[in-house]
């Protein structure tokens, strides 16, 4: 039989500072996850943000919430991100998932949001039967690098073994893209990189509606899902990478004012944009963009901020070798939608939910 444990922020912290969620054979969180989690400014200290599910006093699976909030007209309307869901197959007979799915929609009253889910994820949470697809976003991917090396073993496991014949080729490929952008020069306006959100970028972002303020990316920032280092098996999300970095980046126009902000994530070769602030064309953003994918030897960029996209289409500088679409589905449970008002638009920005934090 099932039995259900939940935690809230104290629970939490108590919980991986004493050591014990290193106890069972698979890990349902780690410490710096769980650390993050609590020290999120939109969680407050009832709500629930890990429940574990045991069969017989061995952990059979577990699912993190990560507590939201949309504004709207003045009133506030909690909610949660359903940030992890696993459950060790041994255990699938006696239908933990349903458990802990049902036990998170009672917690939060139904008021629940998903993304950036597996086709399996997807399907158990269509079983269910009380989520709609809402709020869709369009992107691109862009591919600047080869990494057959990473690429095709992940999708055909039976070519692992030919991994150093994909290494040879990468390096080859990729010594002529390098030949190629030698001659890409740094951006002649003026720019600042920082690793976080400072003082002047408050005053700008704080003119824009937006789904996070300072603090909070600031907060995410200084409090990772990701560490650098060398990932625990036992854990099987987001945790640990070769190399993990957000920078701040600010851009200024002719009179040294601020026009731009974005916030970029790099991880492990591949690059994202969680957040974007502008009051102007963002040609300049292109252009800087295209330096720093050159200088950092990004292998990839994804983006759904449309703005950028449109910006990155009319240029003709951008170093892409490939790109293709990209949609982000979202699901809400129903009860969730329902306490949101007709035509309702989140605005989210690509960080939005947890999609920053990895």
């Amino acid at each position: 039989m099932i039995q259900l444990k939940t935690f809230n922020r104290k629970e939490l912290e108590d919980f991986v500072l004493s050591g014990a969620f290193q106890q069972y054979d698979f890990l349902p969180v780690t410490k710096h996850r769980a650390l993050s989690q609590i020290r999120n400014p939109k969680a407050s200290d009832e709500d629930t943000l890990l429940i574990l599910a045991f069969s017989e006093d061995k952990l059979a699976g577990y699912v993190g919430c990560f507590p939201d909030c949309f504004n709207v007209n003045g009133k506030k309307i909690s909610y949660a991100w359903l940030s992890t869901l696993y459950v060790n197959p041994a255990f699938r007979k006696e239908r933990p998932a349903k458990k802990l799915l049902k036990k998170v929609f009672e917690d939060y009253e139904g008021r629940i949001a998903i993304t950036e889910f597996t086709r399996e994820a997807e399907a158990l949470y269509n079983i269910m039967g009380v989520f709609d697809y809402a709020f869709p976003k369009e992107g691109k991917r862009y591919y600047f690098r080869t990494d057959a090396a990473k690429m095709i073993p992940e999708k055909k496991p039976g070519t692992e073994k030919l991994k150093p014949l994909f290494n040879l080729m990468d390096a080859a490929v990729n010594s002529l893209i390098s030949i190629k952008n030698i001659t890409t020069e740094k951006p002649d306006f003026h720019y600042e990189i920082l690793d976080r959100i400072d003082p002047e970028s408050v005053d700008f972002i704080a003119e824009f509606p937006g789904h996070r303020d300072a603090e909070a990316i600031n907060t995410f920032i200084d409090n990772p899902w990701v560490l650098e280092g060398t990932k625990d098996t036992r854990y099987l999300f987001s945790s640990f990478a070769e190399v993990f970095q957000y920078f701040w980046v600010k851009i200024y126009d002719e009179n040294n004012k601020l026009e731009t902000c974005l916030l970029l994530q790099l991880r492990d070769g591949y690059l994202k944009i969680p957040y974007l602030f502008s009051n102007t064309e963002l040609d300049k953003a292109v252009r800087f963009l295209n330096y720093f994918i050159v200088k950092n030897k990004v292998k990839a960029f994804t983006s759904y901020q449309t703005g950028l996209n449109n910006a990155i289409e009319k240029s003709k500088a951008f170093p892409e070798i490939y790109k293709r679409d990209f949609k982000r589905e979202y699901l809400f449970h129903r009860q969730l939608l329902q306490s949101l008002p007709e035509n309702f638009d989140p605005r989210y920005q690509d960080g939005d939910g947890d999609c920053m934090m990895t």
